[in-house]
C-alpha cells in the first residue's frame, strides 16, 4: 500500500520540512499560520488514509491546533516546532514539541461547561479527547504526547 503522503518529498520548503513515516508524518515547522493549516490538512489526509474514524480526525486536528496555540502564547511567532501525528491500534497520538523548558500547560483552571470564562477551555478539552496527556522534557525543550483513543468520539 503506497503511503498516503508519498507524492510529497520529504523537503525543506518556506519554514517547514516533512518526513512522512510508516503510520504518520513528523513536520518540522516555525509557526505560522500557514504552518498550521499545512499540519492541519496533513493531518486529515494521513488520518483518513489510515482508515481513522472522521470523529477522531476531527478531534486530533483540534487537539493539535491547542497545542500549537499554547506553543505560539509561550514561545512567540515564528517558534521552530515539531508535530508528529500517528494513527495506532489504540488510537491517534498527537504529539508537539516546542524549545520552552519552562512554561508547562497547567491542567487546573476553568471548567468546559463555565459559560462566564472567556478563555483557558483548552486544556480542558484536552484532558477530554486526550485523558492522560504528558510532558516530557527534552534536550532543547519539551514535548507535549497526546492519545486520542479510538472509540471515544
Amino acid at each position: 500500500m503506497l503511503h498516503p503522503l508519498a507524492h510529497i518529498a520529504p523537503t525543506a520548503a518556506l519554514g517547514h520540512y516533512l518526513t512522512p513515516t510508516p503510520t504518520g508524518f513528523a513536520l518540522h515547522m516555525s509557526a505560522s499560520p500557514r504552518n498550521l493549516r499545512a499540519a492541519r490538512g496533513l493531518t486529515e489526509v494521513t488520518l483518513l488514509n489510515a482508515g481513522v474514524a472522521p470523529d477522531l480526525v476531527d478531534s486530533a486536528q483540534l487537539v493539535l491546533s491547542e497545542l500549537y496555540g499554547n506553543a505560539v502564547h509561550a514561545c512567540g511567532d515564528y517558534v521552530p516546532l515539531i508535530a508528529e501525528v500517528e494513527a495506532a491500534p489504540a488510537g491517534v497520538w498527537v504529539r508537539l514539541h516546542d524549545p520552552d523548558r519552562r512554561n508547562f500547560p497547567q491542567r487546573a483552571g476553568v471548567q468546559l461547561d463555565d459559560p462566564t470564562a472567556e478563555s483557558g477551555r483548552g486544556l480542558p478539552l484536552m484532558d477530554y479527547l486526550a485523558p492522560g496527556w504528558d510532558v516530557t522534557l527534552t534536550p532543547v525543550g519539551k514535548q507535549i504526547c497526546c492519545l486520542l483513543p479510538r472509540g471515544r468520539n
